[in-house]
């Protein structure tokens, strides 16, 4: 399967803006972010298809997971 996995912020920091992941069936965000070796205290937001999402959440085919680290505002 393939999924479009989506980085935004200091999530990018030494990795892409986005790429195409190729993972096997029963994959979860969770999965994907451990990966990309991206520490999970460090997400904050995540979306699949563009709808709030958790980690455990099972991704398929053709999904779009879009991740955000936490934003601060002045």
């Amino acid at each position: 399967m393939e999924v479009n996995v989506k980085l935004f912020a200091t999530l990018r920091d030494g990795r892409f803006k986005e790429e195409k992941a190729n993972i096997n069936e029963n994959t979860q965000v969770s999965d994907v972010i451990s990966k990309y070796n991206i520490p999970k205290e460090e997400v904050k937001i995540c979306l699949v298809n563009g709808r709030d999402a958790d980690l455990n959440q099972t991704l398929k085919n053709g999904d779009t997971l879009s991740l955000f680290p936490p934003v601060g505002g002045g």
